[in-house]
Formats: structure tokens, C-alpha cells, sequence
């Protein structure tokens, strides 16, 4: 197999903003390291915590990794919850599955990749500083005939139309 993608830190400084943005009056934390696959048959790059939370049932957290990653054409960044905290305690993405397409990576925020967390069970869900709490597939992607886009990224986290 053959590399397609690189994780890399946002600068300190977007990670500063944008903790600011979601956790208003918490320290900043070093930003975590970065994501990598547990075993050599792992397809998930494991994302780590860069804080201790909790999660009661119906509660949700906006988590800004500190990570952005540069991908290759043909290929997307799928994004989900660690199988076994959503096997557990139904701990699921927001948005079900995030997508980070490859221009992303230019993004006005630096591409800094955030996950929505929601506990959909029954029961509260903690997670410590460290742990692995989301994991991205690496996947080839293809186009449609007759696909004509040309418009370029301008916005940044959930936006392809300049937002």
C-alpha cells in the first residue's frame, strides 16, 4: 500500500481560536498527537481526546482535534465514532459520518478537522485525555460522467459554499 494522506498539527494559534470558540474559559491543552492506526490490519486512524469529558445521555461536544491532514486526489477522509464506544454506549457523529475531502486541507481555518459527538444511549459515556475516541478511513472516491465542478473551497468545517 501506498501513502495517500498526512496528518499533520493545525498552528497553535487555530487551535487557540477555535478551543476559545467551543470551550469559552477552559485551558487550552497541548494539541494531541497525531492520528494513527493501533494494529498493522487496522484501516481507522484513531483520534485521541485532547481533553477529559463526559457525555450524559443526549449530550453532545464539539471537539477541535488540533489536526488537519493533507490528502491525495481520489481520496476522502471518512470520519466515525470508535466502534467499540459506539457498540457500548450508541456514541455517534452528529453528522453520522464526517467527510474531509482533500481541499479542505486549505481551508480557511487550516483545515483543523472538529468532531460533534452525541451520546445516544443510556447511560453517561467518559473519555480521558489520550484515549481514542473517533477514527478516519482513508477511501478512493470517484466522479460521476458529465461531472463538471470547478468552484474552489473557500470556507472552512462544514462548508463548501464559501460559509
Amino acid at each position: 500500500m501506498s501513502a495517500v494522506a498526512r496528518f499533520m498539527a493545525v498552528s497553535r494559534g487555530q487551535f487557540e481560536a477555535d478551543w476559545a470558540d467551543a470551550f469559552p474559559g477552559v485551558p487550552v491543552p497541548d494539541i494531541p498527537p497525531m492520528p494513527r492506526r493501533a494494529t498493522a490490519g487496522s484501516a481507522g486512524y484513531d483520534f485521541a481526546s485532547p481533553l477529559d469529558f463526559t457525555l450524559e445521555p443526549g449530550g453532545t461536544v464539539k471537539i477541535p482535534t488540533g489536526v488537519r491532514c493533507r490528502i491525495a486526489a481520489g481520496w476522502v477522509l471518512m470520519l466515525f465514532p470508535r466502534s467499540g464506544l459506539g457498540f457500548k454506549y450508541r456514541l455517534m457523529l452528529s453528522n453520522t459520518v464526517g467527510v474531509v475531502d482533500a481541499d479542505y486541507f486549505g481551508a480557511k481555518n487550516e483545515g483543523h478537522i472538529f468532531v460533534k459527538l452525541v451520546n445516544a444511549g443510556d447511560r453517561p459515556l467518559s473519555v480521558r485525555r489520550g484515549e481514542a475516541f473517533a477514527q478516519g478511513v482513508l477511501l478512493p472516491f470517484g466522479l460521476a460522467e458529465g461531472d463538471d465542478a470547478t468552484a474552489e473551497r473557500t470556507g472552512g468545517f462544514g462548508s463548501t459554499d464559501g460559509d
